[in-house]
């Protein structure tokens, strides 16, 4: 997530350098073949091109208001893990009778958050993370954690070692927690360290964390519906590639009046390179917006969020000199 006033101009035209040079080919190829090799037969009626840009603009700010909710559902869900966690810490160091289980409990809790935060950050096959531009500008701006730190060595801190090779070769490590966390439960209620209120709430809150992990899981493994994706895209691109035969015998008209011909036919280049970046460029940011826990500047900041909740269940259990949550990588935090 970015969290600066906004992203640079020109760290954004770096970002979409690649598509920006491919619509300067197509324009210049255009308008070459347009003025220079005389073929008159390319160029399009200017109402065709409109209807184009028409209903590509309705397609793209479908999709981006989709991938948006995307977002924002991924923030609430992590907004309710935040507070139940908060929760957590205090009925795990108040219900219980003697104090000594609220560290197991806590420290169980912090394990699950880092296996789901790694599982939910693991590379899916449609994610934009992996595609050129998005690898570039990682690999200068920010570090993603779960991609360079073991899983094993993250959860190290909590899980005992012991432990640690069969959770690790379960199917399902956070839902195996899940489970330890209800049975230890189990047992402080027959230890008669838990009154059956407190049981039955403490029961209820890990519900509740199921609830959770299954809505980031539903964002995390169904993508933006295949179908309008590849709409979307087939409608930028012929828009944007067609433009320039529709701009370049308006702008030769303009220049015939004037006896300028080709030199105002040449300013369709610029012109409809930078309406038809404008169309192509909007359709990247979507792709990079439509999954948020992928590892990409624009990640709902899931390991911040983790490391806030240790911080606060720590303090909770009494501990002191704990670090602060680690600050931005160029105004970018995950």
């Amino acid at each position: 997530m970015h969290i600066g006033k906004s992203y640079g101009f020109l760290e954004f035209l770096i970002w979409t350098r690649r598509r920006a040079t491919l619509l300067l080919v197509n324009a210049g190829l255009a308008a070459g073949l347009y003025l220079l090799a005389g073929w008159h037969w390319l160029a399009l009626p200017w109402p065709v091109v409109a209807i184009l840009g028409t209903a590509a603009s309705f397609i793209v700010g479908f999709k981006n208001a989709q991938t948006y909710a995307r977002s924002v559902e991924a923030q609430q869900v992590w907004t309710t893990i935040t507070s139940l966690s908060r929760y957590w810490g205090l009925i795990s160091r108040d219900f219980p009778v003697h104090a000594g289980a609220a560290r197991d409990l806590v420290l169980r809790h912090l394990a699950w958050l880092t296996v789901v935060r790694y599982q939910l950050r693991a590379p899916r096959s449609w994610e934009a993370a992996g595609r050129a531009p998005d690898v570039e500008y990682r690999s200068k701006a920010f570090r993603v954690a779960e991609h360079t730190v073991p899983l094993a060595q993250a959860l190290s801190p909590y899980v005992p070692a012991a432990e640690m090779d069969a959770l690790l070769a379960s199917g399902n490590p956070a839902g195996m927690l899940i489970a330890q966390q209800s049975q230890a439960i189990r047992q402080l209620y027959t230890g008669q360290e838990l009154v059956p209120l407190h049981h039955a709430e403490m029961q209820k809150t890990l519900k509740e964390f199921l609830d959770q992990h299954a809505r980031a899981e539903r964002i995390k493994n169904f993508p933006y519906p295949r179908q309008y994706a590849i709409i979307n895209t087939v409608f930028v691109w012929t828009f944007a590639l067609l433009l320039p035969l529709g701009v370049v015998r308006e702008f030769a008209q303009i220049g015939t009046a004037a006896g300028w011909r080709e030199l105002m036919g040449w300013l369709a280049v610029p012109f409809s390179t930078l309406v038809a970046w404008m169309y192509v460029a909007l359709d990247q940011v979507g792709e990079s917006t439509e999954n948020p826990f992928e590892g990409s500047a624009n990640d709902v900041p899931i390991t911040y969020i983790c490391q806030g909740i240790e911080r606060e269940s720590r303090t909770l259990l009494g501990e002191q000199g704990l670090p602060e949550p680690a600050g931005p990588d160029n105004h970018i935090v995950l």
